[in-house]
């Protein structure tokens, strides 16, 4: 139920709609179709938007609306799953910049936050600020010894504001739930989860500044990728203090030209940064428009782009990453099939999906791209058909697989802009095989393998405990009945597995320890008795590993 104190703002909002000719989302809610009939009351747009796609009206409407619903717009431009691409792509436009609030105010929250005076914490800090948006706003700054820095705060009263927006987005979304046709495909509800998620983890600097301090371990060389640092004495939750840094915003053509810098390398540089973050790290900036990816002027010989605004963060789970991984590599590699078994495989998609008709769905989107040059063929566009082509067969995608499919249009947009000429296909393969070949080694398995003995040591004990329970629960007649000959087929397997991992597991475990008993306490057997031992144990995990299938 809509509270009644929402009522009057969300007549402003249907009033803005009409205002703007969005009949067709009045429309979707029949509760605000009466208020069609009061259109010669409602005041004009702002600008004129005649000739205006429905695109264009309705991101010029959000930005009317306020910057809690710029937000959302752009949340709503990463669901190109959801929405149609020609709004979504309108609603990529939107820019989250509102009017600054006092320099005083920024520096009395600066004093409370890090309880001390602006002079002690900073030798010069400028009350104008840098850039102003609708969460937090930048000012300039000095340290005592000299360095430049930049101090990010949260605007005051934020929280209260985030809070009242989000109750009335919350009963938008109610309200398209329960009378747009289309909210099972739409998810309104999920939509205004994720931006709330986005906003909470937003009004949190000090988890900035931590995503911050992580890429820029991730990528410590900086020959690539540079990441300013943090000032972690001057941060807290509402201030972030980071080293101020200048360059060249990576659209900006002219300047990167004049600055005489090689911008097919930096577009493949880019291409290369995005699928280390991805498959290297697990730890990816997703947020990665122009505004937040510049160019490093001074690196003539080495190019190099330089990270900003570190909010919004991404990241997939392990087999997740592992199975997308496989799947770009099946893509780069046209192998339909591999492509529909792998969906079915990471529980994309039910099990009982037809596999032929999957693969034949996959290869009717592809196969049109192929006849194109590969400099010509857009991953991030072939991507996005993918996931709607198999929404069909009840695909199932966590929200992060959704925020990375924004992430590689951002890039692949940086990387057309610098180089049109840019071969995706060419640059992304081998760096990914690349990833893949030292993620997956035999020497990255015996580290995790060394990492997590221990544990396996301590739980090994209780393996044989499980398994009389479980035998004494099957023999009481507790595990439920299957008379499906498939599901008790798959039972028989499952159980066969599970058997084959124990008896592997603790078989080469107990070589594992005899290794490093043998390599610490007996060295005067020499160095081949522990090293057959260690590899016979790593042999037989191997062999007790479970397959995909």
């Amino acid at each position: 139920m809509t509270p009644l104190k929402v009522v009057p703002r969300l007549l402003r909002v249907a009033s803005v709609l009409l205002a703007y000719r969005l009949d067709e989302l009045i429309d979707a809610t029949h509760l605000y179709r009466p208020l069609k009939l009061l259109r010669p009351l409602v005041a004009r747009p702002r600008i004129d938007i005649r000739g205006m796609s429905r695109g264009e009206r309705l991101r010029h409407a959000l930005t009317d609306l306020g910057p809690i619903f710029v937000k959302a717009g752009q949340v709503l431009s990463t669901r190109r799953d959801l929405v149609p691409l020609d709004i979504a792509d309108e609603l990529a436009l939107l820019q989250d910049q509102v009017a600054p609030f006092p320099g005083s105010e920024a520096r009395a929250i600066i004093e409370r936050e890090l309880k001390s005076t602006i002079g002690r914490l900073y030798a010069q800090f400028d009350e104008t600020p840098l850039a102003s948006a609708s969460i937090a706003q930048v000012h300039a700054a000095t340290l005592h010894d000299g360095r430049e820095v930049v101090v990010k705060v949260l605007r005051p009263g934020i929280d209260a504001q985030i809070a009242r927006d989000v109750k009335l987005l919350h009963s938008l979304g109610e309200l398209a739930q329960r009378w747009h046709p289309n909210a099972d495909k739409i998810r309104p509800l999920d939509v205004v989860a994720e931006v709330e998620k986005m906003l909470e983890n937003e009004l949190d600097l000090q988890r900035e500044g931590a995503s911050a301090s992580l890429l820029k371990r991730n990528f410590d060389s900086g020959v690539d990728l540079y990441v300013p640092a943090v000032h972690w004495e001057l941060t807290a939750q509402r201030v972030l203090t980071l080293e101020r840094v200048h360059g060249i915003s990576s659209d900006d053509i002219a300047a990167i030209d004049a600055a005489g810098l090689d911008r097919k390398a930096l577009a493949a540089k880019g291409v290369r940064v995005f699928y280390e973050q991805v498959f290297r790290d697990n730890f990816f900036h997703a947020d990665a428009h122009p505004g937040n990816i510049w160019v490093d002027p001074t690196r003539i010989g080495e190019p190099r782009f330089i990270a900003l605004d570190f909010g919004i963060m991404g990241s997939l789970p392990e087999a997740d990453q592992y199975w997308l991984a496989q799947n770009f590599i099946a893509l780069f590699e046209r192998d339909y099939a591999r492509i529909a078994q792998l969906h079915v495989a990471a529980g994309w998609m039910p099990a009982d999906v037809r596999l032929d008709e999957l693969e034949a769905a996959v290869r009717t989107v592809c196969e049109p791209y192929f006849t194109r040059p590969l400099s010509q063929i857009s991953l991030a566009e072939l991507v996005v058909k993918l996931f709607q082509t198999a929404r069909r067969f009840e695909l199932t995608l966590q929200p992060q697989l959704i925020l990375l499919q924004k992430t590689l249009l951002n890039i692949e947009g940086v990387g057309r802009m610098l180089d049109p000429e840019i071969d995706i296909w060419a640059v992304a393969h081998p760096v990914l095989k690349r990833i893949l070949r030292e993620r997956y080694s035999p020497l990255r398995t015996l580290r995790d393998v060394r990492k997590r003995l221990p544990e396996w040591l301590h739980n090994a004990p209780q393996f044989p405990e499980l398994v009389r329970d479980a035998l004494r629960q099957i023999g009481r007649g507790e595990q439920r009945a299957l008379s499906d000959p498939q599901s008790l087929q798959l039972l028989r397997e499952n159980a066969r597995r599970l058997h084959q991992l124990l008896a592997c597991g603790l078989l080469g475990g107990a070589l594992l320890i005899a290794a490093a008993l043998l390599w610490t306490m007996a060295p005067q057997h020499g160095n081949w008795p522990p090293l057959l031992a260690g590899i016979t144990g790593l042999l037989v995990f191997a062999t007790g590993w479970p397959r995909s299938r």
